[in-house]
């Protein structure tokens, strides 16, 4: 007996042609990916030189 799946597998491989035909970097796909990979580490990378420079 196997469970039925997540995803119908048509539109399991219609993400894997859309996600194979970006030349992105991998982790740079998403829409909003630029956000959480790029954004968020430079203002934690900033916000702690800051406060490693105010208490210096």
């Amino acid at each position: 007996m196997s469970e039925p799946p997540f995803r119908p597998r048509e539109k399991l491989l219609e993400k894997q042609k859309y996600f194979q035909s970006i030349h992105k970097h991998t982790y740079l796909k998403g829409p909003y990916d630029k956000i959480t990979s790029v954004a968020i580490p430079v203002a934690l990378f900033a916000s702690s030189l800051y406060l490693i420079f105010k208490n210096a």
